[in-house]
């Protein structure tokens, strides 16, 4: 199995709920007339109405609490449902179960919202305070909808599965504008003489003329059911069933693209009708997709690879993420992880995975912005996720350039035969750099007579190295004391070691030489047994390298160099190569 890549939703908003929320607590509100959003139900009662609203035009996420009536505090929300009524009815309904304890015994309620006020049947807070509240005598479960046809309109409908074993229909009476609950037979004859409770519902409408619809649901025993039904009877046409190990938590019914005709070398009929499939997602084994089930039934099993690898799937969901008109497979796991799943080539295959900070609990995909993209909304143990595609538009911009593209190919064609053109010219330079070559040669050997002469300068800098080291810790002493006595010292001190070479013999009036002068080594290793200045030399040598080039600064700066002889007398016994005579070269 190839490896997942990388996940092409990223989070826009993430809303806290009060309390944990379960499997049925999520819910679409319709938009256009309808306000949108999503409604979030928490176990402790508290419903939050999730939207986008406009400010500082941008769209910006708000999650805000709704008081919907005659829902006790200390009641805990199993399900939660809505929908839009058929045309040409106008209105919005809202349905939620919840369990009220009651001390001895907990009673479940069902109660349904709708507003029949002129102006106000779809705005949400009237609908919330507009309340049937009737009474069960049996734990609910999942509460959905489906259109049906009632002689020759539609209605839609409620649909509660509990756990008598039974599922419930709740219709609309049209003169009392009230819900009531009528036999399921009537209706759904497909769902009677269930085997087991019923953990979820699916009803999906076929298109076309035939007014037919596909049934799938899975119970809490592992039986899973499919039947095609024609609404104008309603007549049960085909069922298939089959039984699995553990608890289904999730039935869907999707259409799939027709697999390629050998006969067209692999490409699918265009005008050929899609293949609806049957997704069942278990808690104990490996999820797996049953294709073409009005043709082969429950017979082509596809499994999911990986589906079983990270706890019990909770949730699932068939969106069209890529936009290339083929749904994927998503699941959302109690190992917290969404798991993506696209079908090629006969068999599914993982393309993405990723993680969340909490268990998956529900899975919903809806325009909630209002700008034609939807998004994905996930409901974890902690809270909201809602999750946008980052690139939208990438892909309907990379069609109108391409023929760009091709445009552009025919201009790169005509460059070629001038690169070849210049391909001469760079041959011709070659024997010019030829000839260069010689003359490269011929300086090697100057550059070979020059290394005796370095090599003879290397023993000289490595005895300077050691005067050098020894006159750091007091150069660092007599810093502070010769910045302020001398601030012009370091102009000249430079200049010293250029125009020593120039002095050809030591000075006549000065009995000992200048110890920097390139002539005297001889004398510059005796210098160290000298202590202090000489008395019969109050001035330094006339032919010092600091003389001629400033002759006007010599006698001013020879009294301030008096006053700090006596402050230097202790660190001229250890700097053995420093000069009694020219007392200027201390401070570098």
């Amino acid at each position: 199995m190839a490896l997942p890549g990388r996940c092409p939703l990223a989070e826009d908003s993430f809303s806290r709920l009060s309390s944990q929320s379960n499997v049925y607590g999520l819910a679409a509100l319709p938009a256009g007339e309808g306000p949108g959003g999503l409604l979030a139900a928490a176990l402790k009662g508290k419903v939050i109405h999730f939207r986008y609203h406009e400010l500082q035009r941008r769209m910006r996420p708000l999650a805000s609490e709704l008081q919907f009536t005659y829902i006790p505090v200390d009641a805990e929300i199993v399900s939660i449902d809505s929908f839009p009524k058929s045309p040409p009815q106008r209105g919005l309904v809202v349905g939620i179960t919840f369990i009220k304890d009651s001390g001895d015994k907990p009673s479940p309620f069902l109660n349904i919202y709708c507003d029949y006020e002129p102006g106000s049947e779809y705005d949400l807070d009237c609908v919330a305070q507009s309340c049937l509240n009737l009474e069960l005598q049996f734990t609910p479960f999942q509460l959905c909808h489906a259109e049906v046809r009632s002689g020759d309109r539609l209605e839609t409908v409620f649909l509660l599965s509990g756990n008598d074993p039974a599922v419930h229909l709740y219709k609309e009476n049209s003169s009392s504008h009230q819900f009531e609950e009528q036999p399921i037979q009537r209706l759904f004859p497909e769902l009677q003489d269930l085997p087991s409770n019923v953990l979820w519902l699916h009803v999906l409408t076929l298109p076309g003329a035939a007014s037919h619809r596909i049934t799938a649901f899975g119970c809490q025993s592992g039986h899973v059911r499919v039947a095609r039904v024609d609404q104008s009877g309603p007549t049960v046409l085909q069922s298939w069933s089959i039984q699995q190990d553990g608890p289904i938590s999730k039935v869907l019914v999707f259409p799939l693209p027709p697999e390629p005709d050998p006969d067209t070398s692999g490409r699918g009929d265009a005008t050929a009708e899609p293949c609806f499939s049957v997704l069942v997602a278990s808690t104990m084994e490996l999820s797996v997709v049953y294709r073409d089930v009005l043709s082969r039934g429950l017979t082509e099993q596809c499994p999911l690879p990986g589906s079983d690898l990270h706890d019990s799937v909770l949730c699932a969901l068939t969106p069209d993420l890529d936009f290339d008109g083929h749904p994927e497979v998503l699941l959302g796991t109690y190992g917290q992880e969404l798991l993506c799943y696209k079908y090629s080539r006969g068999e599914f295959r993982l393309l993405w995975s990723r993680r969340f900070p909490s268990p998956l609990l529900s899975l919903l995909y809806s325009d909630l912005t209002g700008d034609g993209l939807a998004e994905l909304a996930v409901v974890c143990v902690r809270g909201l996720h809602v999750l946008q595609v980052r690139q939208p538009q990438t892909s309907p911009q990379t069609s109108p350039n391409r023929p760009q593209t091709a445009q552009n190919r025919p201009q790169t064609a005509q460059t070629r035969p001038q690169t070849a053109q210049n391909r001469p010219q760079t041959a011709q330079t070659q024997p010019q750099t030829a000839q260069n070559r010689p003359q490269t040669a011929q300086t090697r050997p100057q550059t070979a007579q020059t290394r005796p002469q370095t090599a003879q300068n290397r023993p000289q800098t490595a005895q300077t190295r050691p005067q050098t080291a020894q006159t750091r810790p007091q150069t660092a002493q007599t810093q502070p004391q010769t910045a302020q006595t001398s601030p012009k010292l370091p102009k000249t001190g430079p200049k010293h070691p250029k125009t020593s070479p120039k002095l050809p013999k030591p000075a006549p009036n000065c009995p000992n030489p200048a110890p920097n002068c390139p002539n005297q080594p001889q004398t510059a290793q005796t210098s160290p047994k000298l202590p202090k200045p000489a008395p019969n030399c109050p001035k330094p040598a006339p032919n010092c390298p600091n003389q001629p080039q400033t002759p006007q600064n010599q006698p001013q700066n020879q009294p301030k160099i008096t006053q700090n002889q006596p402050k230097t007398p202790q660190n001229q016994p250890k700097t053995a190569q420093n000069s009694p005579n020219c007392p200027k070269t201390s401070p570098k």
